[in-house]
């Protein structure tokens, strides 16, 4: 009796640490707060220009800013405008993971000048965004953060459910980019590659803005693809250029969820020979069936993120055939979602 006894102590003991553990913590966390002060309010977006810096070759300088989050902290942006008052449009660019702050910022704004040159003489303001880095396979169970009642200081502290994630920091983005007099509100756009593509797809599960461009999208989590060790790989990397072979290991529910939650009109470009193209074809298969705005275009094209077009070698700005027809294409969705009929200087 006295074993048994010991025994289911020992494996309530187990199942109350595991409940303190896992992600049921957060719900532990709003009983013990519920009697606390009101949460606080969030406070209002805001952004501080701390330089600004002429572009190579180029009279329209960036603007380097520090742009506030929903957890308080500040992530770098770069602005470029036209000249003029506005209301205009407005373009962020993205590349990648989050990381290396503004230092990426600023090469990833050298890199794009000339490209965004182009879109700037368009009437666009254009915006280089960075992030904070993942938190690998958070998204798939977290929620976003809400602000929770003070129980401890007496104070009304700004106090979360839970962390905040990379693709909230481009929403935080976009809300300070509605603020500004010069940007039409209802005009924000966002382009990004890889996993910069697929913050845009979790970015509009949970706000909506104008349009998104999603350049060869790596929405493992987005489409909660099991990528474990029974996932085909050669060498170390992926293989899910079958659609097929991602289609068997996605979770349809957990994804048309989200989903169905976007009401942001998005572009998806995949690249017919790349190891991850059934991810993004799939990503189009599902918003498609789900009666979403979304396009695709899929091109035969040697590298990884061919739609943003960086200098050569020589510093020339050479596009072959595919980027240029790339451009023209997402242009045209920008403007078609974007432009309003007072955007222009004035």
């Amino acid at each position: 009796m006295k074993l048994r006894m010991a025994l289911t102590i020992a494996a309530l003991s187990v199942l109350l640490a595991a409940l303190l553990t896992a992600p049921h913590l957060s719900l532990l966390a709003h009983a013990q707060l519920s009697t606390g002060k009101p949460p606080a309010e969030s406070i209002a977006t805001h952004g501080y220009v701390v330089a600004s810096k002429p572009i190579k070759s180029s009279a329209i300088p960036a603007e380097y800013t520090l742009v506030l989050t929903r957890d308080e902290i500040y992530v770098p942006i770069a602005i470029r405008k036209p000249e003029g008052k506005g209301p205009f449009p407005v373009i962020t660019m993205a590349s990648g993971e989050g990381r290396e702050g503004m230092k990426k910022v600023e090469q990833l704004t050298e890199r794009l000048a000339q490209m965004q040159e182009r879109m700037l003489a368009r009437g666009y303001v254009v915006a280089t965004i960075n992030y904070r880095n993942e938190i690998p396979y958070e998204y798939e169970h977290a929620k976003p953060p809400q602000n929770l009642p003070d129980s401890i200081s007496g104070e009304r502290r700004m106090l979360k459910s839970g962390p905040t994630l990379d693709h909230e920091d481009l929403i935080a983005i976009i809300r300070y980019l509605q603020s500004l007099p010069y940007v039409d509100k209802d005009g924000i756009g966002s382009m990004g590659v890889s996993h910069s593509g697929e913050m845009i797809l979790k970015a509009s599960s949970e706000y909506t803005f104008g349009a998104g461009v999603c350049i060869e999208p790596a929405a493992h989590e987005f489409l909660t693809i099991d990528t474990g060790p029974t996932a085909p790989r050669k060498d170390s990397e992926i293989q899910f250029n079958d659609v097929e072979v991602v289609r068997k290991r996605a979770n349809k529910a957990e994804a048309m969820e989200r989903i169905q939650r976007m009401h942001t009109p998005i572009l998806v470009f995949g690249r017919d020979t790349d190891h991850q193209q059934g991810v993004f074809k799939l990503t189009y298969e599902w918003m498609k069936e789900a009666g979403k705005e979304v396009a695709w275009q899929s091109f035969d094209h040697p590298v990884h993120g061919y739609v943003f077009i960086y200098p050569q070698k020589d510093g020339s700005y050479k596009p072959d055939e595919i980027q240029e027809k790339a451009f023209d294409i997402f242009m045209a969705y920008f403007d078609k979602h974007l432009k309003h009929s007072h955007d222009g200087s004035r």
